[in-house]
């Protein structure tokens, strides 16, 4: 084999493989990605840049980026965040909202995933299969439940009551902002459970065992060795908990339905069918470049976390 060929080649089990082979693999993911998030997304862009017909208030969107018009995404902007914009309260509640069920559904999440991981045992496959249970039911069923049991003669309430903790029944479904952050919690934490489960458990043994035997408590062992190795996980985890999250709009639409606790979502969706068209594209324009910030840090991290076990 000639040198350049040895240069542009990889050697694995004996075996060796153009430099081309193994990425190629991934063409068929990329070209999902391609026609299902990248053209949707230039979609968005060329009506948030586009026009609205003046008889019939549709969008039309402008495909050319030259001749884009930045009026209605500059307005989206100014609104976003000038100070008492006319979008930033729903900006800062639906960051407000989320982090705080990102929080709640990773300490519950963390424990959980940890006992089915190192104490299942014969069980583990049933726990497992617990936690996937509700996907298979509606979404929308699932809220609904939520609906029945927090409505005044529901029994929430009643326990409450029944508890003496509470007084009069407490109106949960008007307004409240921990029935929704509740709710977003409930919704999304299984997929915080999985991508944690699936780490812990990866861990080797031995590697426990030998901080045992070196002199670290069961505390010190889980802080300096369980979890910095599940890092990457619950990076994982708040990435695909947090993003669906951020265009949620019907559990607020279920759950309380109120202007106090209206998200970004809910702007979305309420002006998706109205001549501000171009507006919602923009919302959602602004939001897509405000969590590419994480997902920038997430990717970061990842990529050295792969040189450093490489």
């Amino acid at each position: 084999m000639s040198r350049r060929k040895y240069e542009r080649s990889s050697r694995v089990g004996g075996v060796w493989y153009p430099r081309w082979f193994w990425p190629a693999f991934a063409t068929p993911a990329t070209l999902w990605l391609l026609f299902l998030f990248v053209v949707p997304f230039y979609a968005i862009l060329s009506v948030a840049f586009g026009k609205v017909d003046p008889v019939f208030g549709n969008p039309v969107p402008v495909w050319n980026p030259f001749d884009w018009d930045s009026t209605a995404f500059r307005f989206v902007l100014n609104q976003t965040f000038l100070r008492g914009g006319l979008y930033q309260p729903a900006f800062i509640r639906t960051f407000v909202y989320v982090g705080s069920a990102l929080a709640i559904c990773l300490l519950v999440g963390y424990p959980v995933a940890y006992y089915i991981s190192r104490h299942g045992g014969r069980w583990k496959t049933f726990l497992l299969v617990g936690l996937i249970a509700p996907f298979w039911i509606s979404y929308l069923m699932r809220m609904l439940a939520w609906v029945n049991l927090l409505q005044d003669d529901g029994l929430v309430n009643k326990t409450l009551q029944l508890l003496h903790l509470m007084g009069p029944p407490k109106q949960w479904l008007e307004g409240e902002g921990i029935t929704v952050v509740l709710g977003l919690v409930y919704g999304y934490i299984p997929y915080m459970i999985l991508p944690l489960y699936g780490a812990l458990d990866r861990i080797d043994r031995s590697l426990l065992e030998a901080a045992r035997d070196l002199g670290a408590s069961p505390r010190r062992t889980f802080f300096r060795v369980t979890l910095p190795l599940s890092k990457q996980a619950i990076l994982a985890g708040s990435v695909i908990v947090t993003l669906p999250m951020f265009g949620d709009y019907y559990t607020q639409d279920l759950l309380s339905a109120s202007p106090k606790t209206t998200m970004v979502g809910n702007l979305v969706d309420q002006a998706k069918s109205s001549p501000f068209v171009t507006r919602a594209a923009g919302l959602v324009t602004v939001m897509m470049l405000l969590l590419l910030i994480p997902m920038a840090y997430y990717l970061y991290s990842t990529a050295r976390a792969s040189r450093e076990a490489a």
